[in-house]
């Protein structure tokens, strides 16, 4: 599934290789085992230009964001597709937050860049030299993602801007 893509902005992140980054994570009505591993094969960031390898099928349109809806005459919630955009506001580490241009809403708990406010402890991938591309909690994002119970998120980029990795974590 899509979740995002994320102009690495030379403001927050300096001059590195990569220039945007798109986030993609396995998603099922069902819990999908390793999505919360960096490593684990079913979640990737993709830096381009000439960033991850990662093994990729064109295809016209996939697996995206949606909300739960209900529908006429059906009490049941539906999946409904749905797109966002966001503002960045910059500001002061931890403050950075989005302002999202739908409703208005804000989404404090999100942020590109700065300092990761961790939910079970401090867990970078593997390497050293990671920096916080995204944080995203689940709760306060308007459209279904699952990082488990009251999850958060946690998108990086190497110091280099030409790998990223992702992993969550859940209250």
């Amino acid at each position: 599934m899509f979740i995002c893509q994320i102009a690495i902005d030379p403001e927050v992140f300096g001059q590195v290789e990569g220039k945007m980054a798109y986030l993609f994570m396995t998603d099922n009505e069902d819990f999908v085992d390793g999505t919360y591993e960096p490593d684990g094969g079913e979640n990737a960031v993709v830096i381009q230009p000439d960033g991850n390898n990662v093994t990729t099928t064109q295809l016209a349109a996939g697996p995206s964001l949606y909300v739960m809806r209900e529908k006429e005459d059906d009490q049941l919630l539906h999946p409904v597709p749905c797109e966002f955009s966001v503002a960045l506001k910059v500001g002061d580490d931890p403050d950075r937050g989005f302002e999202n241009d739908t409703n208005g809403d804000d989404l404090e708990e999100a942020k590109i860049g700065g300092t990761p406010v961790f939910l079970q402890g401090e867990e970078y991938p593997k390497g050293g030299g990671w920096r916080l591309l995204l944080q995203l909690d689940s709760v306060t994002a308007p459209f279904y993602v699952n990082f488990g119970d009251a999850g958060v998120g946690y998108a990086f980029l190497s110091a280099d801007g030409r790998t990223g990795k992702f992993l969550w974590q859940c209250g």
